[in-house]
């Protein structure tokens, strides 16, 4: 039985030596833009969604009618009005949105943007990507 112990001690000590020489995750691509930090407040990084058809012209959180065709978002915490920069972590493309509303309600994502700011950084058919967040007002 403590033979049995021991075994199961070296093993998770030999497994959590293991993890642990595991590499740093690969860096984001080079955008071509200045650090975070030169242009703004970085917010985070996470997965955005986009929202279009379904919710065009209905009323948003902030009270406005909701355009697939601006450039705005949704997000949790942030005030309405503020401008955040988007930028997609695969390619570096990024647009500006105004955050006018309340979401994503979706578990593991941190920003819904509108189909036209969706379609800026990434094709529709992509329907979820990782992007970095950094506020610019």
């Amino acid at each position: 039985m403590l033979n049995r112990s021991v075994s199961w001690i070296v093993a998770l000590l030999l497994f959590a030596f293991v993890a642990g020489c595991t590499t740093a995750p690969p860096k984001e691509p080079t955008t071509g833009q200045p650090p975070a930090s030169v242009t703004g407040q970085l917010i985070g990084s996470g997965k955005a969604s986009y929202y279009g058809n379904q919710h065009h012209n209905k009323l948003t959180a902030s009270g406005e009618r909701f355009d697939q065709h601006a450039l705005t978002a949704a997000h949790r915490t942030l005030p309405f009005g503020t401008r955040v920069r988007v930028t997609n972590t695969r390619n570096g493309q990024s647009v500006v949105v105004r955050i006018n509303d309340r979401g994503p309600f979706v578990r593991g994502r941190i920003i819904d943007l509108s189909k036209a700011a969706f379609e800026r950084i990434s094709s529709t058919r992509a329907g979820v990507i990782r992007v970095r967040l950094v506020q610019v007002d």
